[in-house]
């Protein structure tokens, strides 16, 4: 058995719990079974535990809010609409979440998905890769969310945690290891991977430090820099990783669209991504 599957195993779990007393006769066993299947999938994370079976590991964790149509990726309608601009939040998931599960096939890390709101857990079932584990998020403002979501999976005793966002479908694998190598290096330290709009698209950590989630002007071109900054301030080195970018507006989805659809780019880059923009343009023009 791998470290993941001990981490599976010894995390205590919170599960939705339909009313099973529906399910009478013994022949309504595989309609159970399957039910309690679809209905969440997942191990939860309570982070109140702690396990010896997270030490060594990096947890590698999207940042997701559940892709329901008018809640995600507004500002990319028009030209989406609400439904369509859901949908491609999934697709971004899963390109995202598939990339972080390649990595963690070498026991180095771990899949999670830190979500938002309660109760929604059933709707990540055919997003996330079955050996990702879910995390409530904590906190109002994203700087608290982000500073929660480090705080608890350091205290689960993951050894390392990088913050990822959901918005950069094509970033490869190749980044996640390169942050998980930076982090094993001896000494307190933390990784950025910068956006071209002045954001971030990762940012890796070993241990909770709150300065770096405060004071930021969120969703600013200024947030890259501002935290670099707080670094500074309380003497963290900083590593960076190669640019990279969101995808967040029509502009963004442009430069996506012509990089995903361009005969030089391999297939195996934002599969599910690339499909869905395939069938999109397929109908109009973006």
């Amino acid at each position: 058995m791998g470290q993941y599957e001990c981490v599976a195993q010894l995390f205590a779990l919170r599960r939705i719990r339909p009313n099973w007393n529906f399910f009478k006769h013994q022949r309504d066993l595989f309609v159970k079974n399957f039910v309690r299947q679809r209905m969440n999938p997942f191990s939860v994370i309570d982070p109140t535990l702690s396990c010896q079976a997270c030490r060594g590991l990096c947890a590698l964790t999207v940042m997701t809010k559940a892709p329901q149509a008018g809640q995600v990726k507004t500002r990319l309608v028009p030209p989406l609409t609400p439904d369509e601009a859901a949908e491609l939040n999934k697709c971004f998931l899963r390109d995202t979440a598939a990339a972080i599960s390649s990595v963690i096939t070498n026991n180095e890390a771990c899949g999670i998905a830190a979500y938002t709101p309660l109760g929604v857990e059933a709707a990540y079932a055919d997003i996330l890769p079955a050996d990702f584990n879910l995390l409530p998020q904590r906190g109002v403002s994203f700087g608290e969310r982000l500073y929660f979501a480090a705080e608890d999976l350091l205290r689960c005793g993951f050894d390392s945690v990088c913050l990822i966002d959901s918005d950069s479908p094509t970033l490869p694998a190749t980044k996640f290891l390169e942050a998980i190598r930076i982090l094993k290096i001896q000494g307190d330290r933390i990784v950025l991977g910068p956006c071209d709009d002045g954001g971030y698209y990762l940012i890796g950590l070993k241990k909770p430090h709150r300065e770096l989630f405060e004071q930021i002007d969120w969703s600013t071109e200024r947030v890259f820099e501002q935290t670099r900054a707080r670094a500074r301030e309380i003497g963290l080195e900083v590593e960076l990783l190669a640019h990279g970018y969101d995808v967040d507006d029509a502009a963004s989805l442009h430069r996506l669209c012509k990089e995903l659809l361009s005969q030089s780019t391999s297939d195996s880059v934002a599969p599910s991504t690339r499909k869905f923009l395939t069938d999109i343009v397929a109908q109009r023009k973006l």
